[in-house]
This record gives C-alpha cells, structure tokens and sequence, in this order.
C-alpha cells in the first residue's frame, strides 16, 4: 500500500512533489485547478517535465488527481453540464500528462430529478470525457449520502460503470470515512472483510484502483460527510487500520485528505502496521 495524502500545488508541480517527499508521502493526490471555479490551471511543460522526471525517481510512486467539486455530471443544466465535462475531460488530459493513476471525481447528485435518469446523464457524460483523453483512468468517488448525490452504494456504482461503458480506464475510489458514514459498518476487520466480499460480488475487485483514508467525525449511517483527524474519529484506531491492512487493497494509493503533515502520514503508517499486526494474530 502507497500512503501518502492530499498535497498542495501552489508554486507548482515540483513544489507540490517537494511537500510530499517532505511529508513521507508514498503517493500524492492534487487538484489540477482550484477545486471551487471552473478556469483551469495551464501548468507550464517545464514544470510538467520536473515532475515527471522526479516522480521516477521515487520516493513518491503515484499520483492522483482529484476533479473540483463543481463537477455535476447529471445535471441537467446546460451550462453546469457543459462546464462539468469540459473541467472533467481537462483534468484527464493533465493526467496523461503527469501520468497520473487516475482522475478521481464526485458524480454529481439528482438535484429533484429521478435517479435513473440522472445516472444516465453521468454514465454518458463518463463515455464522452473518456473519448477526450489517452490513458489517464477515471475514478468514480463512492459519496456519503447526503441529499441526492449519486454513488452512494455499490449498486449505484456498479450501475455507473455499466453505463459508463465498463471499459479498463473507468475504477472507483473507495473513501472509508464516505462508506462508514453510507451505512457501511467497516469498523472493524471481520465487518471490512464482509463488505469488501459484498464489493467483489456486485462490482468486482479490480475496479477499487485508489483509497481515501479519512476517519469520520460522524456516526455509522449518518450521511454525513465529516472529516475527523486519524484516529480521532468514529472509526478511530481499529477501523482504520483494518481498512490500511485489507489484504485485498495491497498495493493501492492510501491517500489522507486531512490538513496534511508528517505526523499525519506517520499515524497512518503505523495503524497499517497495527493492522498487519492484528491479522497475523489471528491467523497464528
């Protein structure tokens, strides 16, 4: 598993890979504009080229993009959608250009209107920016369920990939603070390990390509989406390294979106041991 976490841009790609190394980060997510206006950020390819040129070198093994929150994918505004893809199909050209493993987005959400249809639009909104962009995948967030926001069970989401097309570059983001709040009891290793096979049966495995690892600040089926320091949440030291430990998400991004620091990323690596730990336990 790649720990790392949510870094800034300002000053530039290269500055945003200096505060990930300077934070023991194993893997990055940033945004490639602001994440709350549509005017996207032309990265200069002198930059771009620095950050290419130090992602190989290590110590930092991935990089994801998260999309802006404006993004609604099923409204059925005609400016707001038109923007939504043209921000989205802009994020997945950035990251065929920083060769990033993934552009993670938030789907949208009803806004009164049905479900179905609503899945509809973003299943062919998915097929379109898809068709703009090379190689870059692109990572549907599961939500926590608040008002009509979409993705908020594996049903919906199995659903959107379906309708997305089902293709090798659409994946999922599973968000533990957004599953725990959904009404997904994933506060220990047993339970994890009970939805993680719910997962696999509806939408399958390999479509889990990234992980946010984010404590919840609110109860089990809240809907609520609250972010509490590591550790300090509902989920707390159990949940959470349960969820670092899974077994079947070695070798993923683990991305923290908390105000990030080296503290930060050290608890995380140290609940994934505590949560090694524990299993070995059980199994010995």
């Amino acid at each position: 598993m790649l720990i790392g976490g949510h870094v800034s841009t300002a000053g530039g790609l290269v500055k945003a890979h200096e505060r990930g190394v300077e934070f023991g980060c194993e893997a990055l997510q940033i945004f490639n504009q602001s994440p709350r206006m549509w005017r996207p950020t032309q990265w200069k390819q002198d930059d771009i080229d620095q950050f290419c040129e130090r992602m190989g070198d290590g110590p930092i093994r991935s990089v994801v993009i998260h999309a802006v929150y404006l993004i609604n994918a099923a409204s059925r505004d005609k400016e707001v959608r038109k923007k939504s893809l043209a921000s989205l199909a802009h994020a997945l050209r950035v990251g065929d250009a920083i060769g990033a493993d993934g552009v993670v987005f938030h789907p949208g959400s009803t806004v009164g209107e049905s479900l179905e249809e609503s899945i509809d639009r973003i299943g062919e909104a998915i097929r379109q920016v898809l068709g703009e962009s090379d190689r870059c995948p692109l990572l549907i967030e599961d939500t926590a369920g608040a008002g009509g926001t979409i993705g908020r069970d594996f049903h919906e989401l199995g659903r959107l990939i379906e309708l997305g097309g089902g293709g090798k570059r659409l994946g999922v983001c599973l968000d533990c603070c957004h599953m725990f709040a959904s009404g997904y009891d994933i506060s220990t290793a047993d339970k994890l390990a009970e939805v993680i096979d719910d997962w696999v049966s509806i939408v399958g495995l390999e479509r889990v390509q990234v992980l946010h690892v984010n404590d919840s600040a609110t109860p089990l089926g809240s809907n609520r989406d609250r972010h509490a320091k590591m550790a300090e949440g509902e989920l707390g030291t159990r949940g959470l390294s349960a969820f670092l430990s899974e077994p079947r998400f070695e070798g993923l991004p683990a991305l923290l979106e908390t105000k990030l620091d080296a503290d930060q990323v050290s608890i995380a690596k140290d609940l994934r041991k505590k949560g090694l730990a524990a299993r070995k336990r059980r199994k010995t």
